[in-house]
């Protein structure tokens, strides 16, 4: 072989490789605060099958943040392939700005709602102030660390299910604002986000008890250490469903509508069902989610539509500016 030879055969390699790595497409998963760790695994199991699959190379890039706060960054023009968000308020609002299919729900199964969570108490170790069930949170001296519903879905199903405990039980309208407003009264700063609360209870010890969804204890023991808190579970809680979505807007840009696809389908596979459940969502797929039942401890579940109609629904009620939230947590009602 001479040494034109050669040089050709290196430049026609190294053309290839550079072909090879263009076709490697990318793909943007904009999603909420704690589902990061989810993720990270998730996509990693993906990114394995869709080559054993396809042949083809692709790479995943993630953004978390509070949700809400991240379906205004999506609206405002950031390139995200996919969202997956923890309230279907965000990505309806991503439909209404026309950046996702308006018809987005019955894009993928269960309402493209792959994985549900709940509520419940993280305190710390020991339970020292004896905290067991919603009322416990309204006694005084007891302070409460909650995410913004005005920023995080974290925020509005943590209001909505304490909300929901009261009505659950028996009340009116009026005395669940009346234990809502005292809850709220008990939460020294609102967080930004799920992980931003996580933060301020740990690592700022800020607060007697966290309420967050129930993945986060499993995250909690990964990322700060084992023993850190005890997770409680209230006699009532409320469904949470994460919703996914393809942004048609950017999709229809880089070419990668049938990789976003597929990247939200896969979400319901056995293997996807199985990485959610080690991460304490609750698995769609009832094969997974009995096979995981020491992890998910039986309690009183109630829906959104049951008692507020839809997300969209509390969102006017509220949460939009001048709501309820706002009536219960301005300085004027302390």
């Amino acid at each position: 072989m001479t040494f034109k030879t050669t040089k050709t055969l290196i430049a026609a390699l190294a053309l290839a490789a550079a072909a090879g790595t263009a076709s490697a497409q990318t793909l943007l998963n904009v999603s909420y605060d704690v589902a990061r760790e989810f993720y990270k695994d998730y996509n990693a199991a993906f990114v394995a099958n869709y080559k054993k699959t396809t042949g083809k190379d692709v790479k995943i890039d993630q953004s978390h943040a509070g949700s809400s706060a991240q379906a205004r960054a999506v609206a405002d023009g950031l390139d995200a392939d996919v969202v997956t968000m923890n309230t279907t308020t965000d990505i309806d609002f991503l439909a209404n700005a026309g950046v996702v299919a308006k018809d987005w729900a019955k894009r993928f199964p269960y309402n493209a709602a792959p994985t549900t969570s709940t509520m419940l108490f993280l305190t710390r170790n020991g339970n020292p102030k004896g905290i067991k069930d919603w009322d416990d949170l309204v006694k005084p001296g007891v302070q409460v660390v909650i995410v913004n519903p005005k920023t995080g879905g974290n925020g509005r199903y943590a209001y909505l299910a304490a909300w929901g405990y009261v009505k659950k039980k028996g009340g009116t309208d009026a005395q669940a604002a009346e234990f809502v407003g005292k809850l709220f009264k008990n939460v020294p700063v609102l967080a930004r986000g799920g992980r931003d609360a996580t933060t301020a209870f740990l690592q700022r010890n800020i607060g007697d008890v966290l309420i967050t969804f129930e993945s986060e204890v499993v995250s909690i023991d990964r990322e700060f250490g084992a023993g850190k808190v005890n997770a409680v579970y209230p006699s009532i809680s409320i469904l949470a469903e994460n919703p996914v979505a393809v942004v048609e807007r950017t999709v229809a840009k880089k070419g990668t509508g049938e990789l976003a696809k597929a990247y939200l389908d896969y979400l319901y596979s056995d293997e996807a069902q199985e990485i959610a459940a080690r991460h304490a969502l609750r698995p769609r797929s009832e094969a997974v989610l009995k096979k995981h039942a020491s992890t998910f401890k039986p309690l009183q579940l109630f829906t959104v539509q049951e008692l507020f109609g839809s997300l969209g629904e509390a969102q006017k009620v509220h949460f939009n500016d001048g709501g309820q939230f706002d009536k219960l947590y301005t300085p004027g009602a302390k």
